[in-house]
């Protein structure tokens, strides 16, 4: 860790943020060690920082660069790819502590809020003004804007939506030497010098810090929302009703797939009334209102049947609809429940859709493991999830076997390695294949560029 013990370091650290805000111990070394991701490696850090301001964060990637230290930040660890897990020699700087809402303006639609607000939170505040922020990850409840910013998170609307970066119009970042920059405009529009703040979005924490961001605001009203909900006999008919959605060129605010292990383990575990004989879901919302709404719902149900859907109905009342869409955002938590979960995101063409969920299946088969599938359909995004007993090492090995045989086919087919996870230590080979060497070469370039010394979160993002 250069010429500067452990201890040195540490007592430089409580001269620049209050003693309180650091943390040692064994537990809390252990408990930030990692993210979300089962199976991604980590190393416990030498101290972790609960940051509560900007020159919190400041401080510790400053005197982490002078001792020649690693920095890796995190928002509430929901990750699922080990994006924000500690490696060796390195300081965690947490940022959940950083919750404030600084500003909302109504007039142009904005908000500025710190990198630790979870997302759920900040949709409820700018809701009470009439605004809305769309980005709705799965993890919305208990994932930070931060993080959801650092992998350019997605989520159930995006299909129409769109994700992160489509609502980020500026931020404030921390950058390798510790000093601090403001990115981006208030503007709706602005073409300024290169588009940095983007570059920062989904950077993984590579880059520079993200503490504080503005974000695009859409108003709350207009919309009403509608479900239509098909049963389907197998995977393959479900994706054949996602190619032919797309094909129609009809553009729902979401649809979800959920599988049958999905439906079975949400439905064991909160009991919500699922049906369990059907082998695949579609979870479909129009949010059109008025007649042309009622039009779009009524097509996606003609559609959903003839694609062999065995069940369509179609809901109205809000509770009902909320209750459909809440046994997708609990799918990922009941499937933990069974044992640990080795998560998937692959995003191909949408009419590859049902290709693909052929070559999932296959890949489970051919290596006698369990693969439940969630996916945002809507937009190709699919989240097979393999489940391997805990402490069966072959098992294990057979679902890694699986994982890396569903990226070669999502590349195969066209498709990316991740489509809102982030790269972060699980899809490392997936991404060099996906990348080739001269694009590979250009990310270690504005790495070196932004952070010479390779402090920030080192071995993310992209291969070495």
């Amino acid at each position: 860790m250069g010429a500067m013990t452990a201890e040195t370091v540490l007592d430089r650290l409580a001269t620049a943020v209050p003693p309180a805000r650091i943390r040692t111990d064994a537990a809390t070394l252990e408990s930030y060690s990692h993210d979300d991701a089962e199976w991604a490696p980590c190393e416990p850090p030498l101290a972790v920082v609960l940051a509560e301001t900007v020159d919190d964060v400041a401080a510790v990637v400053r005197i982490a660069g002078e001792s020649g230290l690693r920095v890796v930040a995190r928002g509430s660890g929901t990750g699922l790819s080990g994006g924000a897990n500690a490696v060796a020699d390195c300081i965690v700087v947490s940022l959940e502590r950083m919750t404030a809402v600084l500003e909302i303006n109504e007039a142009e639609r904005y908000v500025v809020a710190q990198a630790g607000v979870l997302n759920d939170v900040l949709r409820a505040t700018v809701g009470e003004r009439g605004l809305w922020y769309p980005p709705d990850p799965a993890s919305s409840a208990i994932s930070t804007i931060g993080g959801n910013a650092a992998t350019n998170a997605g989520g159930i609307c995006c299909v129409k939506y769109g994700v992160t970066c489509d609502y980020v119009l500026g931020m404030t970042v921390v950058l390798a030497d510790g000093s601090v920059v403001r990115l981006g405009r208030t503007t709706a529009k602005g073409v300024v010098g290169y588009d940095l703040t983007h570059l920062m979005v989904g950077s993984e924490g590579t880059l520079g810090i993200i503490v504080e961001l503005t974000l695009r605001l859409l108003p709350l009203g207009g919309r009403e929302e509608r479900a239509v909900v098909g049963s389907f006999p197998s995977l393959e008919t479900a994706g054949v009703a996602v190619a032919a959605i797309t094909a129609a060129g009809i553009l729902p605010s979401a649809l979800e797939l959920i599988d049958r292990t999905c439906l079975r383990a949400v439905d064991d575990w909160q009991h919500l009334g699922l049906p369990h004989e059907v082998e695949a879901m579609l979870l479909a919302k129009v949010d059109d209102p008025g007649a042309a709404g009622e039009a779009a719902a009524g097509r996606l149900a003609e559609l959903m049947a003839g694609a062999g859907a065995v069940g369509v109905e179609r809901a109205t009342d809000p509770a009902e609809v909320d209750r459909l869409f809440r046994a997708r955002r609990l799918a990922y938590p009941a499937l933990e429940r069974l044992g640990p979960v080795l998560t998937e995101d692959v995003c191909v063409p949408r009419g590859a859709v049902p290709e693909m969920l052929t070559r999932i299946q296959a890949a489970a088969d051919d290596n006698d493991v369990t693969i439940a599938n969630l996916a945002h359909a809507g937009d190709g995004n699919l989240h097979p999830l393999i489940i391997a007993p805990e402490g069966d090492d072959a098992a294990k090995a057979r679902a890694k076997a699986a994982f890396d045989r569903i990226v070669e086919d999502c590349l195969a087919l066209g498709g990316t390695v991740t489509g809102e996870h982030g790269v972060g230590l699980l899809k490392l080979p997936g991404a060099g294949d996906e990348l080739g060497p001269r694009v590979l070469a250009m990310h270690r370039a504005i790495k070196d560029a932004l952070d010479p010394r390779g402090i920030l979160n080192p071995g993310k993002a992209f291969p070495a």
